[in-house]
C-alpha cells in the first residue's frame, strides 16, 4: 500500500538491511524506481549500513528492526525534507519514539501490540491528502483516514486484545519503563553470549537488536545439541531462521527479566557440560 499510495511512478530510497527490507523493495519496484540507499548484504545483514539519500525521493524507507539478522536502528536517520517511512513491526513499543520525525510508520501487531491480523499505521495527514488517486477503496489510505479507520468492519476481537495489551503496558509504567526493562534484558543476555566461549553473537555490537538476539555456537553439532536440550528444557523457538541458521532468542515485551535469567542459567550450564 505504501508505494501504491505514495510512489506513483517516482523514486523512493530503501535501505536494504535484510529479508523484510528485501520484501518491501520488491513491492516498491511494482510502482516506481527504487534507489538502494544502503545495503549490508555484503556481510549477511549483520550491521546497519551507511546511507546515501536521493534529493528528489518521494520517501525514504527503513526496517527499524530485522528479526532474522538481529539488527536494529538505534538512531533513526535524518532524511531532510524527504518523508521517512519505517516498518516497525518487530520493535514498535519496545522504546519511545518521536513520531513527528516520520511520514509513515507501519507495524504488524503480532510482536508487541496484540494478535496477528491487525496492522497499525501512523501516517502524516498531508501524505494521505496527496496520495495517489484512482486506487481501489481498500488499498487507499484516504477512506481509512476519513472514516476513523472503520470504513469496513475492522477485526474487533484483535483490536479488543490490543486494548488489553495497552492497559498492561500502562500498568508497567508505559513505554519508557518498558524500554528500561528491555535494555536490561538484552544487556544480560548479550553479556552471557560475549562472556562464554561457547557462544558468539552474529550482529555488529553497536547495531544489536533489543528484540532479537542472534548467536552461533562453536560448531553446528553443538548447535543441534543445544537446540535439542533447550527444547527439552522448555525453551522453544530458539532455532535461527532457516536462511541463516544458528540460534535466535526473541525477547519481546512480554518476555520478563526472570525468563531471561532462566535462559542464561541454561546457557551457562550447557557451556560447562560441553566445554
Amino acid at each position: 500500500m505504501i508505494p501504491m499510495n505514495l510512489l506513483a511512478g517516482g523514486t523512493a530510497d530503501y535501505v536494504h538491511t535484510g529479508e523484510w527490507a528485501k520484501k518491501a523493495i520488491k513491492e516498491a519496484k511494482l510502482f516506481g524506481t527504487v534507489n538502494v540507499a544502503g545495503s549490508s548484504e555484503d556481510k549477511n545483514f549483520c550491521y546497519i549500513p551507511a546511507q546515501k539519500w536521493s534529493a528528489n525521493a518521494k520517501y525514504a524507507h527503513i526496517t527499524s528492526n530485522e528479526t532474522i539478522g538481529g539488527i536494529q536502528w538505534r538512531v533513526y536517520p535524518d532524511t531532510g525534507s524527504v518523508p521517512l517511512v519505517a516498518d516497525m513491526s518487530s520493535d514498535i513499543f519496545c522504546r519511545p519514539i518521536d513520531v513527528s520525525r516520520f511520514g509513515l510508520i507501519y507495524a504488524g501487531a503480532q510482536k508487541n501490540i496484540g494478535p496477528s491480523g491487525v496492522t497499525l499505521v501512523i501516517i502524516r495527514k498531508d501524505l494521505v491528502e496527496n496520495g495517489a488517486s484512482g486506487l481501489t477503496t481498500m488499498l487507499s489510505y484516504k477512506p481509512y483516514a476519513e472514516n476513523d479507520s472503520m470504513y469496513n468492519t475492522p477485526p474487533t476481537f484483535g483490536i479488543y486484545m490490543i486494548k488489553l495489551v495497552m492497559e498492561w503496558m500502562e500498568a508497567q509504567g508505559g513505554v519508557a519503563a518498558i524500554y528500561e526493562k528491555n535494555k536490561e534484558k538484552a544487556k544480560l543476555l548479550y553479556s552471557c553470549i560475549d562472556t562464554l566461549d561457547m557462544y558468539q553473537g552474529t550482529a555488529n555490537p553497536v547495531d544489536r537488536s533489543l528484540m532479537n538476539v542472534t548467536f552461533r555456537l562453536k560448531s553446528e553439532d553443538l548447535e543441534t545439541l543445544f537446540l535439542k536440550e533447550a527444547s527439552a528444557a522448555g525453551f522453544v523457538g530458539l532455532k535461527g531462521h532457516r536462511s541463516v541458521g544458528g540460534c535466535r532468542a526473541s525477547i519481546y515485551n512480554a518476555m520478563t527479566l526472570d525468563h531471561i535469567k532462566v535462559l542464561i542459567s541454561f546457557m551457562e550450564d550447557f557451556a560447562k557440560k560441553n566445554a
